[in-house]
């Protein structure tokens, strides 16, 4: 056991959590959130705190004397739904909900501040903490504060997520590469010619049209990208029609994209662009193509995540640290990439048979508030092992 270990604030970090996730704020919105935020930093003294954005807060830790730089990122946005977990402390704000976990990622970086704000005569260099904004909504947040250049100085940057399909407690860390997949998406409107049912040969059908495009969009994955490599094409939406006996003049659909590699990503929206303007033009039909580049993938750092790991495993024990799949997710966290090496790590909030087998962004989505001590643990030895 390290002696720091009595210095985490358990109990208000559950406070924290509870009252955050009972006040949920929407992306760029977090105004509350962040002033609850820097609140508690001041009430720990030895922290330099500045906003470099309306909504975010960003908490600078220095050791003994210069030396590296390190970040820690939470997000601290919630998501627009309506939370159904019955929990005690569940949203106050109709249609507003921390189903995510972000509550639990801002508790845990307040109380990781806490302990390090007690310990800076035992490390040399620098922590910089950031509370960030708007994870949740494109174009996301971490790149307006990257932008910024409050981070230029980084020399590596660590993200946790909370997973409550996991075991409690559990660290899960990618060793090198893709941690996550890139996220992008269309919008598509297709112009036919409406008829009625009886005269087809004077219309153009736009739900023929939009079938054939679905149709085709199956190939690109079986026949478009590398075996083995992770790639997803769904099409979430498609709508046309409000009658059994008319041929509508439009039909509408949307789609998500999921890739990990930057080549196999640009190929794949080339190829969706090449089947809608293709298809279209075959069945005389036009089109009006909405598409949208969301955040990139998460590329861990193979010498960052092995520290990570091997920092888990030394607070944790061995039993609880695992290596991690790919994850088909997607985060804004691959932007610090921009700055510094990375590494993404989950831990595990709780299972099924706990009662928290809700995924994230699920209505009834929970976890172990217990899992939150291990990301606590986690973050403050790896800081202390990077800053060696």
């Amino acid at each position: 056991m390290k002696e720091w270990f009595s210095r985490i604030p358990v109990e208000d970090m559950i406070a924290w959590r509870r009252h955050i996730h009972q006040h949920p704020e929407l992306s760029f919105k977090e105004f509350e959130t962040a002033n609850f935020i820097e609140e508690k930093l001041r009430s720990f003294g030895n922290i330099e705190i500045n906003r470099p954005t309306e909504t975010s807060v960003l908490a600078t830790i220095k050791g003994r004397k210069e030396g590296k730089t390190i970040l820690l990122r939470a997000d601290t946005d919630a998501l627009p739904m309506q939370e159904e977990s019955d929990l005690p402390f569940a949203s106050e704000v109709k249609n507003v909900a921390h189903t995510c976990g972000h509550d639990t990622h801002t508790a845990m970086l307040l109380a990781t501040a806490k302990v390090l704000s007690e310990m800076t005569d035992q490390f040399d260099g620098t922590v910089k903490l950031i509370f960030q904004h708007a994870e949740e909504l494109n174009p996301g947040g971490s790149q307006s504060i990257i932008d910024t250049g409050a981070l230029n100085d980084v020399d590596a940057a660590i993200g946790l997520h909370i997973i409550p399909n996991l075991k409690t407690g559990s660290i899960h860390v990618h060793l090198d590469g893709a941690a996550t997949t890139a996220a992008d998406g269309f919008f598509l409107n297709i112009q036919g010619k409406g008829s009625h049912g009886s005269m087809p040969q004077r219309g153009i059908d736009p739900i023929i049209v939009g079938t054939q495009i679905i149709n085709q969009f199956q190939t690109i994955v079986s026949r478009y990208t590398t075996p083995g490599e992770l790639a997803v094409v769904t099409v979430g939406e498609f709508k046309a029609g409000d009658a059994p006996n008319i041929i509508p003049d439009k039909a509408y659909m949307s789609a998500s994209i999921r890739t990990i590699s930057e080549e196999t990503r640009t190929k794949v929206e080339k190829r969706i662009r090449d089947i809608i303007h293709n298809t279209c033009e075959t069945y005389g039909a036009t089109y009006e193509l909405d598409f949208q580049h969301a955040y990139p993938a998460v590329i861990n750092d193979k010498y960052v995540s092995q520290l990570v790991m091997d920092s888990a495993k030394e607070v944790l024990g061995d039993d609880m640290v695992f290596e991690a799949p790919i994850s088909s997710a997607s985060e804004d966290f691959s932007n610090y990439r921009q700055v510094a090496p990375i590494c993404f790590v989950q831990l595990g909030g709780g299972t099924a048979e706990d009662g928290c087998g809700f995924a994230n962004h699920h209505p009834k989505f929970n976890i172990q508030e217990d899992s939150m001590i291990n990301g606590v643990k986690t973050e403050v030895q790896t800081v202390l092992n990077f800053l060696k």
